[in-house]
C-alpha cells in the first residue's frame, strides 16, 4: 500500500534536504515525480540523473514569490503529467532575525516563501484534484509553528500558520476526496541546518534535548510523508504528524 504506481506528484523545494529525499522514495515507489527548485540548476540536474536508474524525476524552476511564473509552470507541469494526485508543499527558507531588528522585507521574504508560496502553488492544484475526485496534500511545517522559536520568529510564523491552513482545507476539500494534512519536522540534518551543526557542542547539546538521542535525517521526514500520501492513510484528514523523535510533545 505504499505503492505509487501512475500516481502523479508534485513536489515542491524537491532539489535538496527533506524535499529530495522525498523525491528518491517516491521515486523508488514509481511514481511520476515533478519537482521544484529556486535557483540550483546543477543540483536539480544531478537529482534527476541519479533518479533515472530507478525512477522518474523531472525538475521545473520556479520562483515560489512569483504568483505568475507558479501559476504557469503549475499548467506546464499539469499538462505535461495529466494530472497531480500528491502534492508535498516543502519549498521554505529558515534565517535569522532577532524581533527587534528584523526589517519588513526579512519578514516578507520569509513569509512570501514559506507561507503565501505553498497557498499559490496549492490553489493552482486544487481545481485538477477536485476534477479527479481525488487529492493528497502534505505540507511540511515545523516544531516552530507550535511552539515558538527565539530568533526565528518570522519563520515560526508562517509555520504555525501552514498548520492553520493545513486544517482549513481539510475541512473544506474532504468531500472532493482530498485529504490536507501536515508534517512537522523538529531539528534536522540538511543543507539548512549545516552552519548551525558545525558547531559540534550546540550539536551535541541538541541531542540530548532528543528522547531518542539523534537529530533526524532528511529520510526520517520523507517516510511520514509517504504515509499520509498512502492508502493507508486514506481516513487521515487535517492531522499535524510530529516527526521529532519526542523533543516537543504537543498534539
Amino acid at each position: 500500500m505504499l505503492k505509487f504506481e501512475n500516481k502523479a506528484v508534485l513536489i515542491t523545494g524537491g532539489s535538496r534536504g527533506i524535499g529530495a529525499a522525498c523525491v528518491e522514495m517516491f521515486a523508488k515507489r514509481h511514481a511520476n515525480i515533478a519537482f521544484t527548485y529556486r535557483s540550483d540548476k546543477a543540483a536539480a540536474q544531478a537529482l534527476s540523473k541519479k533518479i533515472s536508474a530507478y525512477g522518474n524525476a523531472w525538475p521545473y524552476q520556479i520562483d515560489l514569490e512569483s504568483e505568475r511564473d507558479i501559476n504557469e509552470k503549475i499548467e506546464k507541469i499539469i499538462s505535461d503529467f495529466g494530472r497531480i494526485d500528491i502534492l508535498v508543499n516543502n519549498a521554505g527558507i529558515w534565517k535569522y532575525g532577532a524581533s527587534d531588528a528584523m526589517s519588513l522585507e526579512q519578514w516578507n521574504e520569509t513569509i512570501r516563501t514559506n507561507l503565501t508560496g505553498t497557498f499559490l502553488v496549492t490553489r493552482a492544484v486544487i481545481p485538477i484534484m477536485k476534477q479527479n475526485k481525488f487529492g493528497r496534500i502534505i505540507n511540511i511545517s515545523s516544531t516552530a509553528g507550535q511552539r515558538g522559536e527565539a530568533f526565528h520568529s518570522h519563520y515560526a510564523a508562517s509555520k504555525g500558520a501552514i498548520i492553520s491552513y493545513t486544517k482549513s482545507l481539510a475541512a473544506e476539500l474532504g468531500k472532493f476526496n482530498i485529504t490536507t494534512n501536515c508534517v512537522a519536522p523538529g531539528w534536522v540534518i540538511t543543507d539548512m541546518s549545516a552552519d548551525v551543526f558545525s558547531d559540534e557542542s550546540y550539536k551535541k547539546a541538541v541531542e540530548n534535548d532528543i528522547p531518542l538521542g539523534r537529530i533526524a535525517s532528511a529520510e526520517d521526514i520523507a517516510g511520514p510523508v509517504l504515509f499520509l500520501a498512502s492508502d493507508l492513510a486514506r481516513h487521515i484528514n487535517g492531522e499535524i504528524l510530529n516527526v521529532n523523535g519526542g523533543s516537543v510533545l504537543c498534539g
